[in-house]
């Protein structure tokens, strides 16, 4: 049986995967964070089995700079999704652009829209994982406000593995996040005693 999602059930129901994340490494402080890696999730909700194969990238701030997602639900529903998820501040009408090497761009369609992020879709092909198994970069472009292409590279190491492998276990996700959270805070932590130390030499220089 094929039943279709509309995007926003979708979402609600792929919501429980946890779309974990890692920072690129800038620093000291930063190497404690684990890198940024295509993995796969894995839970049942209700009659339906959902598999998230993704990769997500997330500045120091918090904020989400890009992710894609390749779902499978399987059971009573049967339907495969290809997702990039951008920050909000988009050109709805241009959609998201998905470039595997020099291949032919795909387009998705902007389908929904929160507070912190928009995520464009399409059907997930076999054609297009047998393309990202070869491939080496996909470049997702999206448009900001200003009409810009914003162009990001996601590395294809490691997709098959993870795509074709087993899902990581909850524990593993559970540390996986206690580790990225406790980065993010020494990384605060140390801006914030940077702008401390400025401040407090501010004070001390002499007066021109």
């Amino acid at each position: 049986m094929r039943i279709r999602f509309n995007a926003r059930e979708r979402a609600a129901t792929i919501a429980g995967l946890a779309l974990l994340a890692a920072v690129p490494a800038t620093g000291a402080v930063a190497q404690q964070v684990p890198p940024a890696e295509w993995f796969k999730v894995c839970s049942k909700q209700g009659d339906n089995n959902i598999c998230n194969t993704q990769y997500t990238m997330i500045a120091d701030t918090r904020q989400l700079i890009t992710a894609v997602n390749l779902i499978n639900v399987s059971g009573k529903v049967t339907q495969k999704v290809l997702q990039a998820v951008v920050p909000t501040g988009r050109v709805i009408p241009a959609g998201v652009q998905l470039q595997i090497d020099e291949n032919k761009p795909q387009a998705l369609n902007y389908s929904v829209c929160f507070p912190d992020r928009c995520i464009a879709e399409v059907e997930l092909s076999d054609a297009v994982v047998a393309s990202m198994k070869k491939g080496k970069v996909l470049k997702v472009t999206s448009v900001n406000f200003q009409r810009q292409p914003n162009p990001i590279n996601v590395t294809l190491a490691g997709f098959t593995q993870a795509y074709d492998g087993p899902a990581r276990a909850e524990p593993e996700l559970a540390q996986r996040q206690q580790q990225l959270n406790e980065a993010l805070q020494s990384q605060a932590e140390a801006r914030r005693q940077r702008f401390e130390d400025a401040q407090t030499k501010a004070k001390e220089a002499p007066a021109q």
